[in-house]
């Protein structure tokens, strides 16, 4: 007798409730996020320890130098707020309470600054303010209502929004706590707050800064015409100057002249705008596309469009980084940006000399200038390497001295750690990309180890060199571990067709190319390979088993979208609250109308090619990719007999992000790739 099935509804409930029942038989590690020590050499480091939230991030100088405001974990996975007075030694802690994190910390004075909350990990509440001796008494500036941010009026304000003492987060008069999808904040370059208001033109608004006896408050003004607001920017002195919107997925940039706004001439598929420039109308962008040569960071001329100097035109990369300002100037001095290794450009002599003392100070490590107080004698230092995460320092020119502020993740031994290596691949059209190599302990070409092709996310995003959690850890369990920035990955775009960002099947042919490569040298074993990826990486890692069926043994997919026209229809429903959709079909097309090409991108409607294990996760809050995504490759697994684990968290949104989900999640991981790629 043929076995029967349960239809496929039952049987992707049934595996979502098997999937919860024998999770528990996982064995994870129970967490200690009390040691702050490596564990000894002679044991293996605790799968948690690649994972856990970092002891100390953002630090950040007030302007005078004598406070530094820091968030921070302390046996917990949430992140606290910490001022640390640096003549006294005295702190201030400041805890949103629950499952809520505060992010994004903004010196605005001497004494006062704001940061935003976040619920879940992924759930913006909003922006409020502070002074430093009374956090306790922080109130809200902007709140989220809906998919929008608005302003909190003067007059419901009186009462702080989060009561600590209390041991809640409580909504103060007037305010109300929606949980809504967490949307970019843009500070003014000074600490001034302006930020975006998302939703249709007739009720766009823009919350932007006003001073008022040199205390910011938030204050809404009305915005420009078009479908969405998706973002202001003020000038260096963080008075608000240009605005974003995005009508039928095209943007359009916008200039403030008097009470009114002025569309700029500025074709923004080509030009990306950074920042403000060191003049009133002067911004910093990338600029457009040269036959021949990478993209440069340069000025631009806001109200006509005209390019001016150029900062930075490197020889094999587009500018793809991030600036840094004088703290008393507020001009811009420096940049960086990512080559195949980090790379720090200073426009100021002061500063380039500063670097070479830095530098001194902390051989063979990447040291960062991340902030410096207005005298121009007290700066932070990030240093790190690929075995070292990030440790936050303090360097003194007027004492000549330099002092540890915290390591972020001390319990991790960088001796124990094993280096990231650059690899060159060339594309099937001849192009040249990089991919990072990272090889476990005792690996030698008559020993070749196991590989896990790592795909990033975005799919414009890129991979860093430097120290990552993720790559460590399988590193340590024994893999090789493969990351190939691919064709739309920031600053490699001047080498292909502007079209080829949208081009997703020329992303799997590079990541292809990328892993025949480390094959073909021998570092590997070509037999036991697997593929893993998280958001657009997790579409990659099934498109990979599904185009290339013979080179892969496995594939892990985490928060993935496996099939575009169906989220395209996702969005569809929200196409006037949110500019994603019109933005999808303009670069991708319409669905109905090349069904030929949604079906080629679409791996889960081709399941019947795979014959290889599939581990799926994902989150049921996700705002980015549906779980519908998920939901649905499990039914196809299931319809075409394809063996696979899962696991979905109700609670999580775009991946995991909880410390004790990450551990679930990457034990279960680590169990799937032992059955399938070990010997």
């Amino acid at each position: 007798m043929s076995p029967s099935y349960p239809p496929p509804a039952r049987r992707i409930a049934l595996a979502l409730i098997l999937s919860a029942i024998l999770s528990p038989l996982h064995a994870t590690e129970k967490l200690d996020l009390n040691r702050d020590t490596p564990v000894p050499a002679t044991e293996q480091i605790p799968l948690q320890d690649f994972f856990r939230p970092a002891r100390l991030q953002e630090p950040k100088l007030n302007p005078s130098g004598t406070h530094i405001a820091a968030l921070v974990t302390a046996e917990t996975d949430r992140r606290q707020l910490l001022i640390v007075d640096l003549k006294t030694n005295k702190i201030e802690g400041f805890d949103a309470t629950g499952d809520n994190d505060i992010y994004q910390v903004t010196w605005l004075n001497d004494q006062r600054l704001v940061f935003g909350i976040a619920a879940g990990k992924w759930a913006g509440l909003g922006l409020f303010a502070a002074e430093v001796g009374d956090l306790r008494a922080a109130y809200p500036l902007l709140q989220y209502v809906g998919s929008s941010m608005i302003a909190v009026p003067p007059q419901k304000r009186t009462r702080p929004l989060v009561s600590i003492s209390r041991g809640s987060l409580n909504a103060g008069e007037g305010f109300g706590i929606i949980a809504t999808i967490n949307t970019d904040i843009k500070i003014g370059n000074i600490g001034n707050l302006v930020a975006a208001a998302s939703g249709e033109a007739k009720n766009n608004a823009l919350a932007g800064a006003e001073k008022n006896n040199d205390r910011h408050i938030a204050s809404s003004v009305k915005g420009p015409k078009g479908e969405f607001d998706i973002g202001v920017m003020a000038d260096k002195e963080g008075q608000l100057e240009y605005a974003f919107t995005q009508n039928q997925g095209l943007g359009t940039m916008h200039r403030l002249v008097g009470e009114g706004w002025e569309t700029c001439p500025v074709d923004l598929e080509e030009i990306d705008v950074l920042g403000c420039g060191n003049e009133r109308g002067q911004v910093a962008v990338i600029g457009p596309r040269q036959d021949g040569k990478p993209r440069a960071l340069q000025f631009m001329d806001g109200a006509t469009g005209k390019l001016g100097d150029v900062l930075i035109q490197d020889n094999a990369y587009d500018f793809n980084g991030w600036l840094y300002r004088d703290p008393v100037s507020h001009n811009i001095v420096g940049a960086m940006y990512e080559r195949n290794g980090p790379k720090t450009v200073w426009f100021n002599e002061d500063y380039r000399a500063l670097q070479k003392v830095i530098d001194g100070f902390f051989p063979g490590l990447i040291a960062r200038i991340i902030g410096n107080d207005e005298r121009g004698k007290l700066f932070l230092i990030a240093t790190y390497s690929d075995r070292q995460p990030v440790t936050y320092n303090w360097v003194d020119l007027e004492k000549h001295s330099v002092g540890l502020i915290k390591k972020s993740a001390p319990w991790i031994d960088p001796t124990r750690m094993q280096p990231m290596n650059v690899m060159k691949f060339k594309t099937r059209d001849g192009r040249q990309l990089d991919a990072y190599v990272t090889l476990p302990a005792g690996a030698t070409k008559k020993n070749p180890p196991p590989l896990v092709v790592l795909s990033h996310g975005g799919p414009w995003a890129r991979d860093h060199w430097g120290f990552n959690g993720e790559v460590q850890f399988l590193a340590s369990r024994g893999y090789a571990v493969l990351q190939t920035n691919y064709r739309g990955s920031p600053g490699y775009g001047w080498m292909f067709p502007k079209d080829d960002e949208w081009e997703f099947r020329k992303m799997h042919d590079d990541v292809t190319d990328a892993t025949k490569a480390l094959i073909a040298s021998g570092a590997v074993d070509a037999t036991r390979v697997g593929i893993m990826g998280g958001s657009f990486g997790g579409y990659l890692a099934l498109a990979g088993v599904v185009n290339e069926p013979s080179l892969y043994r496995c594939a892990v997919t985490i928060s993935g979208v496996f099939d575009w026209e169906q989220l395209i229809n996702e969005n569809k429903f929200d196409k006037f609250s949110s500019p994603q959709y019109s933005r999808l079909v303009l670069k991708l097309g319409d669905p109905k109308k090349d069904k030929e090409k949604f079906d080629a991108i679409a791996p889960v409607r081709h399941l019947d090619r795979v014959h290889v294990p599939v581990f799926v996760s994902h989150g049921g809050d996700d705002p980015v990719a549906d779980i519908g995504q998920s939901k649905r490759l499990i039914s196809e697994l299931e319809k075409n007999n394809v063996p696979h684990e899962t696991m979905i968290v109700g609670s999580e949104g775009h991946g995991m992000h909880h410390i004790d989900n990450q551990v679930e999640l990457y034990t279960r991981i680590e169990a799937f790739l032992a059955k399938n790629l070990k010997p």
